[in-house]
């Protein structure tokens, strides 16, 4: 990972700097859609326009008719440049932002009218100290803006207070996933660890999720509360904080919340009285209402809910035997599972919960799980209409929590050609509704399908909830050391299509359904992909038939990102 301090990532914008004039093509592609005048112009004040309430004054500006190569700063040492050999996917962002528009191969549906948004970790470094792990990275939003079969591509970091802190102090000042700040005595550990147990030394680097509100607005989401940060999904500006005006407390919950037009659903881990609020949280407000509790059944601690399904009627809360764990969280160096503990002892259980009435219906031990990504979950019912059980999918990893080891970044690293990616299925659990105690989980489809990996996954949203029968992910072609395609699952003929560029690493394939269709999979699957040449592009592939239907290079490499959400344009 190139070793740069934060005054290396980015040049400044001055009176100076000189801006290209619009081409031809640029001033035509202004009078159709004004919405990107700011990304476009060759103005100032539309640079000032760009650049929001920027405190520092930073920006780059580019149209990307011809993108270069490679972007670095001009003082880069021959250390960083050595470093960038590193797979680009797991190297620093190169500079805090960029914007212009892209070249496109192929054709994109002109029906395709709003904005992709990936959120994910893209810095790992402070000045001259390497970040561990994959989920340590300080978030970078990227925006592929859609209008018109054109492609407008911009990046920039989420300002939290984590980031901003690190870059004005050039160090780490609050707690990530697998780093602590280094106490410079012990009074300053004591009070490091009064600020752990209020909440305050907490990371907000919210660096996993962006999520669409029913009201609009769009919030960038880790797995602690603080980390709740509204942006602008336009210029990608970051707007400030989203905090929650109940008086539900709680450091931490699910990741991914369920979030549709009508509703925000999501899960709140109890670590004092081992179990798990679910609360709703209404469009235009913030506040979260309980619907109901689910008590763990086995274990020290709730388990990890990273994610969790619904289905039209219920609330399906995952209790995981990889739990959290207190101690782990106190400590300041990195314990073999992190945060968490593996309790195989505690058995693991799937509990089901009215959302109407919020009692639990239904609540069954099952096989022992690790999973970080729920697909989709829906009501299984007999002839006259009743629920006779819950079917849940989720990408699992065969109960094998060496996953989270896998994701250091000294590992995604070091691919030495052995196959060293753990196995992953798509895990369907079966929970009877009869009172029976015990639910089932089985592979959905033989994992061969889709080379034993099986992540990072999205469905056609209108289909959330119901019986569905495609779904769309990250799969494998090994040997491999992290799931290197795309997959398309079809759950009735049990197969998969895959698209795979070698040596390449692709982020989540994100499903956009076409306007009024009725098939479930006729629409596009965007993905952002880091190449092995250091390089990375935009790919756009048919839902239907999983082809290849249009590329667009980026201006270099981005890292590797998570997870991301659709802004329709509504102009």
């Amino acid at each position: 990972m190139a070793s740069l301090a934060f005054s290396t990532l980015i040049k400044p914008y001055t009176s100076s700097t000189k801006i290209p004039p619009l081409s031809s093509a640029q001033s035509h592609f202004l009078a159709q859609n004004d919405r990107y005048s700011s990304i476009f112009s060759g103005k100032m004040n539309s640079c000032k326009k760009l650049c929001g309430n920027n405190r520092d004054g930073l920006v780059i500006t580019n149209i990307a008719t011809k993108p270069p190569s490679h972007v670095a700063s001009d003082d880069q040492s021959e250390k960083e440049m050595e470093n960038d050999r590193d797979h680009v996917a797991w190297t620093s962002v190169r500079q805090e932002r960029w914007q212009g528009e892209l070249r496109v191969q192929g054709e994109i549906p002109l029906w395709l009218n709003g904005t992709y948004l990936r959120n994910g970790p893209g810095l790992w470094h402070i000045a001259d100290y390497n970040f561990r792990h994959l989920f340590d990275g300080y978030a970078t939003l990227v925006g592929l803006h859609f209008h018109g079969g054109r492609l407008v591509m911009s990046h920039r970091q989420i300002e939290s207070d984590a980031y901003m802190a690190a870059k004005k102090n050039n160090k780490l000042c609050y707690r990530e996933f697998s780093e602590a700040p280094k106490p410079e005595n012990f009074l300053a550990y004591v009070g490091d660890l009064v600020n752990l147990f209020s909440g305050a030394s907490l990371t907000d680097n919210a660096n996993t999720g962006v999520v669409k509100l029913g009201d609009g607005r769009v919030v960038c989401l880790t797995e602690t509360i603080k980390g709740s940060i509204i942006i602008d999904p336009d210029t990608l500006d970051t707007l400030g904080k989203f905090e929650y005006s109940d008086k539900l407390g709680g450091l931490i919950h699910s990741a991914h919340p369920i979030v549709t037009d009508n509703e925000f659903l999501t899960l709140l881990p109890d670590l004092i009285n081992p179990g798990y609020l679910v609360v709703r949280m209404e469009p235009g407000t913030n506040e979260r209402r309980v619907i109901g509790r689910v008590s763990c059944r086995g274990g020290p601690a709730p388990g990890w809910v990273h994610s969790f399904p619904v289905t039209e009627n219920y609330v399906v809360v995952p209790e995981m035997p990889l739990r959290y764990c207190a101690k782990n969280l106190l400590k300041a160096e990195p314990t073999p599972l992190f945060k968490f503990e593996w309790h195989p002892h505690s058995k693991a259980y799937m509990h089901v919960m009215c959302k109407a009435s919020g009692k639990i219906v239904a609540s069954v031990e099952v096989p022992l799980y690790v999973t970080f990504h729920f697909i989709n979950a829906y009501e299984e019912k007999d002839e006259e209409g009743r629920v006779r059980a819950i079917i849940a999918d989720c990408c699992e990893h065969n109960a094998d929590t060496t996953i989270l080891e896998k994701l250091r970044l000294q590992n995604l690293r070091s691919l030495s050609g052995q196959d060293v990616l753990p196995d992953a299925r798509v895990g369907r659990f079966r929970i009877p509704m009869d009172g029976s105690p015990y639910g089932s989980l089985k592979a959905a489809l033989d994992p061969n399908e889709h080379g034993k990996g099986m992540d990072m996954c999205s469905i056609n949203p209108a289909f959330l909830g119901k019986k569905y029968r495609y779904a769309y992910a990250c799969g494998a072609q090994r040997p491999c050391n992290f799931p290197n395609t795309l997959t398309k699952i079809d759950l009735v003929e049990k197969k998969a299509k895959n698209w795979h560029d070698e040596g390449s690493i692709p982020s989540e394939p994100f499903f956009v359904a076409r306007p009024g269709a009725t098939d479930e999979d006729d629409g596009v699957v965007i993905s952002m992909i880091s190449d092995k040449n250091g390089e990375g592009y935009a790919v756009l592939l048919d839902g239907s038939t999983f082809q290849e239907i249009a590329r667009a290079n980026f201006p270099y490499g981005l890292p590797y990102g998570l997870h991301g959400c659709w802004v329709p344009n509504t102009l």
